[in-house]
């Protein structure tokens, strides 16, 4: 942890930036987190990501923190809003049109709602042959749980996640975040790129990627059914302590914070036994090996908590990073906002914020030394773009024609578009 550093980096946004995907085409009609994780990872890159919302607007902007829409401002940035109500059938020619101009499709409906809208699969495809449809679900297009509701919280309690996390003598626990919709999202995003990859291929087509929350869930989780066969056991809960390595856990300090340690290879725990005064131990039979250790474990753990718990958090970070050993504070937000590794390497960042003034969020992700990601713009308004992606498709007279009708809908003044976003926020602005 270090609070050496200056302030998380501000950044602006830049309408004439340009990524890696400039001039792709991505139309997102998904809701909430899987979908707006894959297509910020799109729209991160240059993307062109048209959020297709209904009136009402992306369940995700219902998530608010005293007022402020702060998940829809982080998931959505860089994307444009277009919102029709999708019960005209109006609505859905709209969308059968755009779909001639996209790359990618994304949606989150349950399966054969999309077909009930005249938007098929087969339908767009035969429209544009070349187009990557992404379908997300809780349970996948077929199986017996096709048409059952499922949010992330179901598949990390099927995928056998929530039985392995916790402690022993509690009851099994929940990630406290969108864990089973953010890897579904990340995979999904690759998934998109290798079907576009061999949709633009010669002789490429399009086609669909079936893409549930409970196969991620079930990746991440492996071996766990594999290990059981082999052991008949199933693998309990060990709170913060690994079943593979040992010492691996969270040990609390004498000022009241915590530090997590891992010694995975044998190599780390010669060191680790070595930085606590402790060399002998390595020769002992409770701990010569790490299937020793493993049997050993309490009594292991023992030695290092009592080594840890004399110390405060600073004292022990220094002394096991001047040692080599592989430690971590345990950060919290409180932490995080400030931290100098974060701020330095600005895996943290501010964008200005109309609301905020500044608001903090994640970097970019993956660093490209080429083609970087880009900032163009914030979190879209409720239909901000649907004149700028619809007129030049029907006209004046028609999209008057539909506005007037309801089907098309566009935003009202205010919302999360700070104005002169790539000026510097107003003095006296929180964070300034």
């Amino acid at each position: 942890m270090d609070r050496t550093s200056p302030p998380l980096h501000r950044h602006q946004f830049d309408p004439a930036a340009r990524g890696a995907l400039d001039g792709l085409r991505v139309l997102d009609l998904s809701r909430l987190v899987a979908g707006n994780t894959l297509t910020k990872v799109l729209s991160d890159h240059g993307a062109e990501v048209i959020k297709v919302e209904p009136p009402e607007g992306d369940t995700l902007r219902a998530w608010k923190v005293k007022g402020v829409e702060t998940s829809w401002k982080i998931f959505c940035r860089n994307k444009k809003s277009l919102c029709l109500d999708l019960r005209h059938p109006e609505a859905q020619a709209l969308l059968r049109r755009l779909a001639t101009t996209a790359a990618i499709l994304v949606e989150s409906f349950r399966p054969g709602v999309l077909e009930a809208m005249g938007l098929a699969p087969e339908t767009l495809l035969a429209l544009n042959p070349k187009l990557v449809i992404v379908r997300i679900s809780g349970w996948g297009q077929d199986g017996p749980y096709r048409h059952k509701p499922g949010f992330g919280t179901l598949v990390e309690g099927y995928s056998g996640f929530a039985a392995v996390n916790g402690f022993a003598d509690r009851e099994p626990v929940l990630p406290p975040m969108f864990m089973g919709d953010g890897y579904a999202g990340l995979y999904g995003a690759a998934t998109a790129m290798i079907a576009l990859l061999a949709a633009r291929a010669p002789q490429g087509r399009g086609q669909v990627i079936d893409l549930s929350l409970i196969d991620p869930m079930l990746m991440v989780m492996d071996p766990q059914v594999a290990n059981y066969r082999l052991t008949g056991a199933v693998k309990p809960r060990t709170g913060s302590r690994s079943t593979n390595t040992s010492p691996r856990n969270a040990y609390r300090t004498k000022d009241g914070r915590w530090v997590c340690l891992s010694s995975s290879t044998q190599g780390m725990t010669v060191k680790l036994l070595a930085s606590i005064g402790r060399p002998e131990l390595i020769d002992d039979p409770r701990f010569r090996t790490n299937a020793d250790r493993l049997r050993h474990w309490e009594e292991l753990d023992g030695i290092v908590a009592g080594f840890v718990g004399e110390r405060s958090l600073a004292e022990n970070l220094r002394h096991f990073d001047a040692a080599g050993v592989t430690i971590g504070p345990i950060l919290d937000a409180a932490d995080l906002d400030g931290d100098g590794y974060v701020a330095a390497r600005e895996a943290m960042i501010e964008v200005p914020d109309a609301e905020m003034g500044w608001l903090p969020m994640h970097g970019m992700v993956a660093r490209l030394s080429g083609t970087p990601g880009v900032l163009v713009r914030p979190a879209p308004r409720l239909g901000e773009h649907s004149r700028e992606i619809l007129l030049p498709l029907l006209g004046e007279p028609e999209y008057a024609g539909l506005s007037e009708a309801g089907v098309i809908r566009e935003a009202a003044g205010g919302g999360t578009t700070p104005p002169g976003a790539t000026q510097p926020a107003p003095a006296g602005a929180a964070g300034a």
